[in-house]
């Protein structure tokens, strides 16, 4: 389908939903609506129509079960109605309460504190939006923390001008005391009340799920044992900011990724992506707003191919993390035939990678692939964002190999989908970004009253 000589056998998304629905529009069929609940109520809707020949009901059910798991980690929640179909309820029920995406459903359970729930309903309920406004506050005092899986930045902020930035090194995904992580977290946010005269609010960046501020689900504390998380980490950030007595707002940082991007560019409708250890992302409306969904594209699927690489945590295939990650990068290496030594990290391994020559054959190869990937990623995404702009971000988007995969994106976006070529541009940070930063972004997310 794509001819890509290291993924032969990659089978985008977007291109097999097109030719379901093709098939589907020229025989019998009936709609389907999807709606996704998630806190306070606030809903999303995805309609699809399917075959009515109950002969095909596998092949229904297998692009179903591929549309709720992108619905459920694009928008979060932790509520499915089926509205139509009994069969197809009855069958979407089974796969996400017992069967193969029973990880799914645990997981969304953790985030929102509710139990998970599959529905049927004969009409569509109403659908309840909650975008919110999201920073660009930049009077008086703040404090802007942005936490990494390698390194934390702090930043002190009055009136917009940057008083104070250090990156701080530090190993949280190899720490399960939950001291290591309070102290690093306080003493980094404390250098930078001490510069200012006062603090008045406190914006952090953190990798993760994070609702009412509180740590739901966050890969930087995964060392954390279980029993400890509620009691020590889930108020992790409240807890300084009731000590300074000040507000404090935590967003993924995904989320704040997207709004540093829109301070920059000026730009709204932006999808940010960084490709790093995993997929991360955020997204900011045609308003400047953030939605209030997860974002959290590195479980969605955008390759349908049933043998694809498989993620080690959810234990699906095809996810975005094998995709656009350094995962992505050191899988098709090794297709290249490029070896490591086995006690190599991966983030070692991209670096051999991103050292070979510029003009080998197999450096263009493998960000040339991942450029594709990203082309037709996009035009999945696109069925659930209204996508103006994209920003790239993380280490695998440095130096040529970023250059390469942006280039080979926009390309195949012209070739294949002129109409989102002539939509979406596709940009890497500037200066100006790189400045601004995600902790001072991050230091404008509170609205003083």
């Amino acid at each position: 389908m794509t001819n890509l000589k290291l993924d032969p056998n990659f089978k985008p998304a977007v291109m097999v939903i097109r030719d379901f629905n093709e098939r589907v529009k020229n025989e019998a069929n009936e709609k389907l609506s999807i709606v996704i609940e998630r806190n306070d109520g606030f809903n999303e809707v995805f309609t699809q129509n399917i075959f009515s020949n109950p002969a095909k009901m596998d092949e229904n059910i297998f692009i179903l079960e591929r549309i709720v798991k992108s619905l459920l980690w694009v928008y979060g929640g932790y509520k499915i109605i089926v509205v139509g179909n009994k069969e197809v309820y009855a069958r979407i029920k089974h796969i996400f309460m017992d069967g193969f995406r029973k990880f799914d459903k645990e997981f969304m359970e953790r985030i929102y504190l509710e139990k998970f729930e599959v529905l049927h309903s004969d009409t569509l309920p109403e659908i309840k939006k909650g975008d919110e406004a999201i920073g660009k506050h930049l009077d008086g005092n703040r404090i802007g923390f942005d936490a990494g899986g390698s390194d934390m930045k702090v930043s002190a902020v009055k009136d917009g001008e940057v008083l104070f930035s250090e990156e701080i090194v530090w190993l949280p995904k190899l720490n399960s005391d939950p001291e290591y992580h309070k102290q690093h977290i306080r003493n980094a946010i404390m250098k930078a009340a001490k510069v200012l005269p006062k603090v008045d609010a406190i914006g952090v960046s953190s990798a993760g799920v994070y609702i009412n501020n509180e740590a739901r689900v966050a890969s930087l504390f995964i060392q954390v044992p279980e029993e400890l998380f509620d009691k020590h980490i889930r108020n992790i950030y409240i807890d300084v900011a009731k000590e300074l007595n000040v507000p404090i707002i935590v967003a993924n940082d995904g989320d704040v990724t997207a709004l540093a991007g829109s301070m920059t560019l000026n730009k709204t409708k932006l999808l940010g992506i960084a490709m790093g250890t995993s997929e991360a992302a955020g997204y900011v409306n045609e308003k400047g707003n953030i939605e209030g969904w997860l974002n959290e594209l590195a479980f969605v699927p955008v390759d349908f191919q049933e043998n694809g690489p498989v993620d080690e945590w959810s234990g699906d295939f095809g996810t975005g993390n094998k995709y656009f990650s350094q995962d992505a990068v050191i899988r098709l290496a090794e297709k290249a035939g490029i070896t490591f030594e086995e006690n190599q990290t991966l983030a070692e391994r991209l670096k051999v990678v991103q050292k070979l020559d510029k003009k080998d054959l197999r450096f263009v190869e493998i960000f040339e692939t991942i450029g594709t990937y990203l082309a037709y990623g996009l035009a999945w995404y696109e069925y659930f964002y209204d996508i103006s702009e994209v920003l790239l971000l993380g280490r695998v988007m440095s130096g040529e190999g970023g250059n390469i995969i942006l280039k080979k994106a926009n390309e195949v976006l012209k070739n294949v989908f002129p109409e989102l070529k002539k939509k979406i541009s596709i940009s890497l940070p500037d200066e100006k970004f790189r400045r601004l930063g995600q902790s001072v972004a991050a230091a404008s997310l509170v609205k003083l009253s």
